[in-house]
């Protein structure tokens, strides 16, 4: 989830959702958006390996476990609140972890004042509380780094309250032009952003 359109959400999404199927589980992926950018690139690869729906509706939150049935994870690819907020703020209150794909540049740190708001006001509406969590995206570097920009930006978060995964996503062509091509997760970062999720559920 996040503010803005561009920032990572829907090539976060499905490329989270190959890297659980490779894992060994049966993921659904939502497309919430109603730009439909998740399914047209299931439909441009020729298939994903797992069920892609299109729930662009403000009431995601009641129909999605009626597409469930077997799957053993949900990912849920949401649009950008300041053009839809009811369908973000529905998705929202479905899942249980809320992952915000953050660039590290100033401009894109100051959006998070908003969000947090966003999260409050969603929260309030939950039986339970959701988790959340900042994931680092198009960074400078493949690693976490104790100096530079990305470091600073993971300080930054964390002064402002915000957990921040230990994994980062790089600037990599491979992930944002990979539109029509089949989607091989072992081994990339998000792998390692699959795999610190499922432990992040099974401490929950």
């Amino acid at each position: 989830m996040n503010l803005k359109p561009g920032v990572g959400k829907t090539t976060s999404a499905v490329w989270l959702a190959h890297a659980l199927h490779e894992s060994g589980m049966s993921p659904l992926l939502v497309d919430g958006d109603p730009a439909a950018s998740a399914l047209r690139w299931s439909e441009l690869a020729g298939g994903f390996p797992f069920p892609v729906i299109a729930l662009p509706v403000g009431d995601v939150h009641r129909r999605v476990n009626d597409f469930l049935g077997n799957r053993q994870a949900v990912v849920l690819d949401a649009p950008q609140l300041e053009d839809h907020p009811r369908i973000a703020r529905s998705i929202m209150r479905y899942a249980g972890e809320w992952i915000v794909p953050v660039t590290p540049a100033p401009i894109e740190l100051d959006r998070m004042a908003p969000i947090r708001g966003e999260m409050a006001d969603v929260q309030s509406l939950r039986a339970e509380p959701a988790r959340s969590a900042v994931l680092l995206n198009r960074t400078n570097r493949p690693d976490a780094t104790r100096t530079g920009p990305d470091a600073d930006a993971r300080e930054a978060l964390t002064e402002r309250g915000f957990e921040v995964l230990a994994t980062q996503i790089a600037r990599l062509d491979l992930y944002s032009q990979s539109f029509g091509n089949s989607v091989q997760a072992k081994g990339s970062a998000y792998m390692d952003f699959a795999e610190e999720l499922i432990k992040r559920q099974d401490e929950a």
